[in-house]
């Protein structure tokens, strides 16, 4: 099991019970898998550098997790063919072994 940070960007458009059962759902994908949500941290509506797919603004969510492979590579599947996620930017935040 490895830790990694996902920041993804969720329309605009949906309200807050919406946002809330969809996040939910998201990090529901990392628990099926045995892994762990360590920390969600919320940043709310932001505005885009530029248009995205006619939008201007999204509302931005960075959760970090524990997961294996299988269960990182279901959670970026689903995020990509949800149609109320807009991006999403994942990386590894385990520090490599051995490095000074």
């Amino acid at each position: 099991m490895r830790q990694y940070e996902t920041m993804y960007i969720l329309k605009p458009t949906l309200d807050e019970a919406s946002k809330a059962a969809l996040m939910e759902e998201l990090h529901g994908i990392i628990t099926a898998h045995k892994g762990t949500i360590d920390n969600v941290d919320d940043w709310g509506l932001k505005d885009f550098a530029y248009e995205i797919d006619h939008m201007s603004k999204g509302y931005y969510v960075v959760v970090t997790y524990t997961v294996d492979t299988e269960g990182l590579n279901e959670f970026d599947r689903l995020m990509g063919i949800n149609g109320n996620v807009v991006r999403t930017m994942t990386i590894s935040t385990d520090e490599k072994k051995g490095s000074k």
